[in-house]
């Protein structure tokens, strides 16, 4: 049974950011952990409601409870947050699997409290409260300096939460996540690698770029990119775009969380970038080279399609060059020279003396040598280049139709990645809604 003495107030908040805590709060009253002891289709139906009432608010960002005592009682009050996929399931009216609580009370004050409870873990300890057949999970709130220190793989996940939901960080939080980033290397490298994945696959590559570029992570993870940024004048908090960030937003218009790609996709897309960015192109090239990915490495037909393209490129990208008239065999040979551009681009990412050399002339930067692409990878990302490269492939099938299959595409099908390669670069080399 739950004390008498404690009860919970759900607190549903209409923060507009995280920078703003003492936002004016609305209230609902629930005894949320009484409902926890009721069969579980009726606590659901009853969060439910809560829901209805949290939607309504203005831009909500968090669904709290507050833990409150009855009057006149001298007891302490602790806020208590739901957190995790219970939030999510619930949004979309889902039934939770369980509950996951954060609260800042300390554990022992929880197990003082609620008498079927006890401390399970060692390296993170959290507190198992039970209520018949269902157990709620309650951590306590660790300052984000103590948090960041204890596991710097959270500011990854914290970088890949706030891109993927437009949250922003209290100061407090994005003090820490800059002035602890270098930390972030004492991940191994597969670590790093599953946590890039997730940042750049899942549809929201772009705005996890630039927040790893404003926080100081871009140039320990992303060496070579984080100078393409820094040459090119862009700030921490710029607001423009660029091919780099062009590329990966037309990325995103294609994913979903539910709808990932490969991890060598996106590292196919950085390749071919940094090869564009070291030698720009006539966007002929690039769109002949595009078609040729598309198509197995079929140079004749690419280059006719390529010649009836009569919409303009985007001039606001230096690394497009003006067109010029090139005939077949010069336009083939510049098209098989970027080819081998951007798989010795490859190779360059994935060499650790080059990576480490791509911020040298920047002081302020940290020395970053990382390289968190397997070998695997690297040579599955290569094959994307490879059919250009050889002139085509026997026993190609170009994809027929423009619809994603999602499937083969989060599994690497050479056929669905070079597809989608080939449309993201078309598109962004030649967007549909440029203006004229």
């Amino acid at each position: 049974m739950i004390s008498s003495t404690w009860f919970p107030l759900i607190k549903i908040a209409s923060e507009t950011s995280f920078d703003n805590p003492r936002s004016p709060p609305s209230y609902t009253r629930c005894n949320f952990l009484s409902a926890m002891a009721r069969p579980r289709s009726s606590t659901t139906n009853e969060l439910l409601d809560l829901l209805q009432a949290y939607k309504s608010e203005p831009d909500p960002k968090t669904l709290a409870l507050e833990w409150s005592t009855n009057a006149g009682n001298p007891s302490p009050r602790y806020e208590v947050y739901l957190v995790g996929g219970c939030v999510r399931d619930l949004m979309l009216n889902r039934i939770p699997k369980d509950f996951d609580i954060i609260t800042s009370a300390e554990l022992k004050e929880v197990v003082r409290v609620f008498s079927q409870c006890e401390i399970v873990g060692k390296r993170f300890p959290i507190c198992h409260v039970h209520f018949e057949n269902t157990i709620v999970e309650v951590q306590t709130v660790i300052p984000a300096s103590t948090s960041f220190q204890e596991d710097c793989a959270r500011i990854l996940r914290a970088i890949r939460i706030a891109a993927r939901l437009g949250f922003r960080f209290s100061r407090e939080t994005a003090h820490f996540v800059k002035h602890l980033s270098p930390s972030i290397l004492k991940l191994d490298r597969g670590r790093l690698l599953m946590e890039m994945n997730y940042m750049l696959a899942y549809g929201s590559a772009e705005a996890s770029l630039r927040l790893l570029w404003k926080f100081g992570l871009l140039e320990v993870l992303l060496p070579i990119q984080a100078a393409y940024l820094v040459k090119h004048g862009f700030r921490r908090r710029d607001k423009r775009s660029n091919l780099l960030l062009s590329l990966f937003s037309n990325l995103d218009k294609l994913l979903a969380p539910d709808r990932p790609c490969h991890s060598s996709l996106w590292i196919a897309i950085l390749a071919f970038h940094k090869a564009l960015s070291d030698q720009p192109r006539d966007p002929l090239v690039v769109a002949v080279f595009s078609l040729a990915v598309y198509n197995g490495g079929d140079m004749l037909e690419a280059v006719k399609i390529a010649r009836r393209i009569n919409k303009s490129h985007d001039e606001s990208f230096c690394e497009l060059l003006e067109p010029r008239d090139l005939d077949f065999e010069a336009l083939k040979h510049e098209v098989m020279d970027f080819a081998e551009s951007s798989k010795g681009a490859l190779s360059k990412m994935t060499d650790e003396y080059f990576v480490s050399q791509a911020m040298a002339g920047y002081s302020r930067a940290p020395f970053s040598d990382l390289v968190f692409i397997p070998l695997a990878l690297y040579l599955k990302a290569s094959k994307i280049f490879e059919c250009v490269r050889g002139g085509g492939e026997r026993r190609f099938a170009s994809k027929q139709g423009s619809k994603i299959d999602y499937e083969s595409l989060a599994y690497g099908s050479p056929q669905e990645v070079r597809h989608t390669f080939a449309r993201i670069v078309f598109d962004t080399v030649y967007p549909l809604d440029l203006t004229e």
